[in-house]
C-alpha cells in the first residue's frame, strides 16, 4: 500500500457516481475482468512510442472530472509500476513487463544524487530519458516555485521490494541476468541499510523526504516486512549467497510476532519507536498478504480470512481498515486472490461482477467506487492528520490486482498458479517478442 492522493485532493470538482454493477455471471465477469485488464495495462505500455523504458502514470481523471490535483498529474508510483508489471507477465505481455522492468533498472542505477541502487517512491510518467531518472513535481505560479513531494522522493521499504519481485517476475520469462542483478542490488540495499536488530528486529519503514538528508522511518510494516520476505526468499532459491537466507528470516520473524492468536489477525506492525505494537488499526495488506507470500504459512494464518470478513466487508467488497467506509477495489481484488489461493474460491464469485463494475472507460479500474475512502493512516511524519486516501479514479494498482486476483497469480512466488482453475484463462493476446 502507499499514499497515493496527497493534499489538495478535497478541492476537486464533483465526482461520478459509480457505475451500475455488471450482471454477468461471476465466471463470466472474471474472463471479462482479466480481458479487459489486461488490454487497459498493455495499451498503457503502448501508448508510450518505442520499446524504450517507461513509467506509467499511477491514476487519471474520471470523466467529466477536472485534472488530477499536481502532485498527482506525472506521478508514477513504483507499487503501481511494479504490480503492472507482473500483472503484464500474469498477461503473457511479458515484452510490455519489460519495458517498466528496464525503467526500474535504469532509475536504480541511475539516481540524481543516491549511487546506493535504492529507488524513489515514485517517478516522472512517460518514457525515461538518459541519465538520472527524473522525479515528478509541478510549478507552482503563485509563489514562481517548482515542487516536490517529500514521499514520492523518498524511499519506502515495501515499495523497494515490490520492485525486486517485479524484476523476478521478469527475470524467470526471460532469463536476462540484468534483471536478477538489478533485484539483487535493490534488496541488498535493503538489508545493509533498513534492518533494525531491536525487538521485535525486522526492517524498518524507509525514507521520507528529500535529499540529502531524508528522515529515517523507524515504524516497522509487517506489509513491508511480507514483501522483503517474498524478495530475499526468491534471491535465496536462485542463489547461493548466505545473506539472503539470513534476512528472509529476519524479515519473516518480525512478520511471525505480529500475528495475533487470539483475534486471529496480524496486527499492522510499529509505532514510530520500532518496538510497540500498533494494534489499534487493521489493514487488509498486512492481515490477508502473509497467507500467500510464506510457503510454508501456519495453518492458523488462514483465521485472518475470518476476520477480514468480520471487520474489512463492505457493500459486498473489502475495505481498507477495519470499520470501512467503502470498498476498496485494489483490496477487494487481493482479498479475491487470496481466497482462491486458500481454497475457497466459491467466497471470491460474488467478487468477479463488484470488481468488473469499477472499469472506467478507459480500461482502468477506479481505485474505489467512492467519492472517498480513508484508511486511518498518514502519508508521513509531517502529516498532521490521518490525510491517506483513496479516491473515485481510475487506478493503475487497482487494475493490476485485478489481474493477479482473475488470473489466479501469486506475485509473491515464481510464476505458480494459486488453483486448477488458472490455468489457461489468460485470454489476452501475448505481446510479439
Amino acid at each position: 500500500m502507499l499514499p497515493p492522493l496527497l493534499a489538495g485532493m478535497t478541492s476537486l470538482a464533483m465526482i461520478l457516481a459509480p457505475p451500475a454493477a455488471a450482471q454477468a455471471p461471476p465466471a463470466q465477469a472474471r474472463e471479462q475482468l482479466l480481458a479487459g485488464a489486461c488490454q487497459a495495462i498493455a495499451a498503457r505500455v503502448a501508448a508510450v512510442p518505442g520499446q524504450g523504458p517507461v513509467m506509467l502514470g499511477s491514476y487519471e481523471p474520471a470523466p467529466g472530472q477536472g485534472p488530477l490535483a499536481p502532485a498527482l498529474q506525472q506521478a508514477a508510483f513504483v507499487y503501481d509500476n511494479a504490480l503492472a508489471g507482473i500483472a503484464l507477465v500474469a498477461c503473457r505481455r511479458v515484452g510490455d513487463a519489460r519495458r517498466i522492468a528496464d525503467a526500474m533498472v535504469a532509475a536504480s542505477a541511475h539516481d540524481r544524487h543516491y549511487h546506493d541502487n535504492r529507488l524513489r517512491n515514485a517517478y516522472r510518467a512517460g518514457a525515461l530519458p538518459a541519465g538520472p531518472a527524473p522525479l515528478p513535481g509541478w510549478w507552482d505560479t503563485p509563489s514562481q516555485r517548482w515542487f516536490e513531494d517529500a514521499y514520492q522522493a523518498g524511499t519506502a521499504t515495501g515499495n523497494v521490494a515490490w520492485a525486486a519481485l517485479m524484476l523476478l517476475a521478469v527475470y524467470d520469462s526471460t532469463h536476462e541476468r540484468r534483471y536478477l542483478d538489478s533485484a539483487a542490488a535493490l534488496m541488498g540495499w535493503v538489508d545493509a541499510t533498513l534492518f533494525d536488530a531491536g525487538p521485535p528486529g525486522g526492517f524498518i519503514g524507509g525514507y521520507f523526504g528529500e535529499e540529502p538528508s531524508p528522515t529515517r522511518q523507524s515504524w516497522k510494516s509487517t506489509e513491508h516486512n511480507v514483501d522483503a520476505y517474498a524478495a530475499f526468499i526468491w534471491l535465496a532459491r536462485l542463489s547461493n549467497d548466505p545473506r539472503w537466507p539470513v534476512a528472509a528470516r529476519r524479515a519473516r520473524g518480525f512478520v511471525e510476532a505480529m500475528w495475533q492468536p487470539r483475534e486471529g489477525r496480524f496486527v499492522i506492525g510499529t509505532r514510530d519507536d520500532g518496538r510497540s505494537l500498533n494494534s489499534g488499526p487493521s489493514a487488509l495488506d498486512a492481515v490477508l498478504w502473509p497467507l500467500i507470500a510464506v510457503p510454508d504459512a501456519p495453518a492458523d494464518w488462514r483465521r485472518g480470512l475470518d476476520w477480514t470478513r468480520e471487520r474489512h466487508g463492505v457493500k459486498g467488497g473489502y475495505g481498507f481498515n477495519g470499520n470501512p467506509d467503502g470498498v476498496w477495489t485494489e483490496g477487494t481484488g487481493q482479498a479475491a486472490l487470496v481466497l482462491r489461493a486458500s481454497s475457497r474460491a466459491q467466497d471470491a464469485s460474488s467478487l468477479w461482477p463488484l470488481l468488473l463494475s469499477q472499469r472506467a472507460p478507459s480500461g482502468l479500474l477506479y481505485a474505489t467506487p467512492e467519492q472517498r475512502i480513508r484508511t486511518g493512516l498518514s502519508i508521513g511524519p509531517t502529516s498532521t492528520t490521518e490525510d491517506f486516501y483513496y479516491y473515485h479514479l481510475p487506478h493503475l494498482g487497482a487494475t493490476a490486482w485485478a489481474v493477479l486476483a482473475a488470473a489466479g497469480w501469486n506475485p509473491f512466488r515464481p510464476s505458480g498458479c494459486v488453483d486448477a482453475a488458472c490455468t489457461g484463462t489468460i485470454s489476452a493476446p501475448p505481446s510479439k517478442e
